[in-house]
């Protein structure tokens, strides 16, 4: 029977280190262009399940997270999607590196079939059925320390590659435990090459297109070589996108990879297929130079068309919203040229945040709600605006007053319109968010004397405010 079953803390074991396996290679940054989930954190837990495959073990199409579902990114299988180790035909050597060396029983070593589809999920019936390699060991740990240790393996597992497989391939190793009912299965991604250099000049890896972003009409992308940490113009290649379908990340790097190879003599773009020849792919590309030409490494550089006449508007926000045991809500609306994931936050006078919300609008005024819990006084509210590809983001802001909820309301903001400030007049001191009224007859004309340079009767702050102001 086949086990889905796996421990819902992941524990540290091992991994294969050489080749890397799958999840490995994700921690060591070799998948870049892949979702690699948590398996790039902790290769060494990745694939603990029942031993006794192929009649037991992970269910088929989960052959690379071992059926644990932490690491269920590994199972998404596509011919593009996953380093490659280039290995030679014939002998091989694998090695394993353990957090914690159990005493172990062997190491098995599958491949996947001549005729097998990479764009399918891994199952049983892409490998060959039995091993092309078997290590038997003796019950102790993979190394000259106590059980539970950590390091690489004492020796190297010294196999041979079935003779008639070349190009891409995938080798499932299985470390069995001897004194556990479990095994580790890691995936191992592979091209199979002749050995040796291919005909004709030798081409370095110098560097790879990892399409992540979505580009425009009119955007352009550059990959710029890199001679001694200098550019050299002559080396470099620019893609000017031609259509929204050139745009999608995997068209344009297979596009730039075309053009490459096109226009190049020095550098070529793509991946090896079987018989050696590098070819552009719909997807990641890597990066191939002449050791002549000097190029040490590339880098992609973006230059991204200006979207016109963008705006993101606070619209609609009052000057003052009164808060109940401490808490208010606000109410406004915004205004956006385009499609955008906005995030609104409110900060007080000492610049902490005291409400913050997200949603995602459309073009044209939409209505928004913030929360906030805070004090009495003005503040500060804050829209950013962001588009979907991350190439605009814009910015609004809109001073706006919290005020005590027992405040009884207010004539004015201090010190506005103060040539109308009558005894009972009361205003709002948006320095502290509290409510002053003017005093009668005959200090009512203190009320009306302020400047920023003279403001010793300013409601709350001024030495003799008191003279001219009741504090309600």
């Amino acid at each position: 029977m086949l086990s889905s079953v796996y421990s819902s803390v992941a524990a540290a074991h091992g991994y294969m280190a050489n080749p890397p396996s799958r999840a490995y290679a994700c921690a060591k940054g070799l998948n870049l262009s892949a979702d690699c989930g948590a398996a790039q954190y902790e290769p060494q837990s990745v694939g603990e399940t029942v031993k006794g495959f192929p009649a037991a073990g992970p269910a088929d199409g989960k052959l690379a997270s071992g059926g644990n579902n932490a690491f269920a990114q590994l199972d998404v299988q596509a011919a593009n999607r996953w380093y490659k180790t280039k290995v030679a035909s014939g002998a091989i050597d694998f090695g394993w590196h353990y957090a914690a060396g159990h005493n172990t029983t062997r190491w098995e070593y599958f491949i996947t079939r001549s005729d097998w589809n990479p764009n399918l999920p891994l199952t049983r019936a892409a490998f060959d059925p039995g091993p092309f390699c078997t290590v038997q060991w003796n019950a102790t740990p993979p190394f000259d320390k106590p059980e539970g240790s950590s390091g690489p393996g004492k020796e190297l597992h010294h196999c041979q590659l079935p003779a008639d497989r070349r190009g891409d391939h995938v080798i499932y190793a299985i470390w069995t435990v001897d004194n556990t009912a479990n095994a580790f299965y890691n995936v191992v991604d592979v091209t199979i090459g002749d050995g040796g250099e291919e005909p004709g000049p030798q081409w370095d890896e110098v560097g790879r297109v990892q399409p992540q972003r979505e580009l425009s009409i009119g955007d352009q992308v550059t990959a710029r070589a890199f001679v001694a940490g200098v550019e050299n113009p002559g080396f470099s290649t620019t893609l000017k996108i031609a259509s929204a379908e050139q745009g999608q990340p995997a068209n344009w790097s297979y596009a730039l990879a075309k053009q490459i190879n096109l226009t190049q003599t020095q550098v070529k773009a793509g991946l090896r297929d079987s018989q050696g020849e590098i070819m552009p792919n719909l997807g990641s590309n890597t990066l191939f130079a002449k050791p002549a030409s000097g190029i040490s490494s590339f880098e992609l550089a973006y230059d991204l068309k200006p979207i016109d006449e963008a705006y993101l508007q606070i619209q609609g926000l009052k000057p003052d919203y009164p808060l109940s045991e401490g808490k208010a809500t606000l109410d406004f609306q915004v205004l956006a040229s385009q499609q955008l994931d906005v995030r609104a936050s409110l900060y007080d006078s000492e610049h902490k945040q005291v409400g913050t919300t997200g949603q995602a609008v459309d073009a044209g005024t939409t209505s928004l709600q913030l929360n906030v819990q805070g004090t009495a006084g003005k503040h500060l509210l804050k829209l950013i605006g962001t588009s979907k590809q991350g190439r605009t983001v814009l910015q609004d802001e809109r001073e706006v007053q919290l005020s005590a909820a027992d405040s009884g309301g207010y004539d004015f903001s201090f010190p506005e319109e103060i040539g109308q400030y009558r005894a009972g007049t009361r205003v709002l001191q948006v320095k502290n968010g509290k409510v002053y009224e003017c005093q009668p007859f005959p200090y009512e004309g203190f009320c009306r004397q302020y400047s920023p340079t003279a403001n010793g009767f300013e409601p709350g702050v001024g030495s003799d405010w008191r003279t001219a102001w009741i504090e309600r």
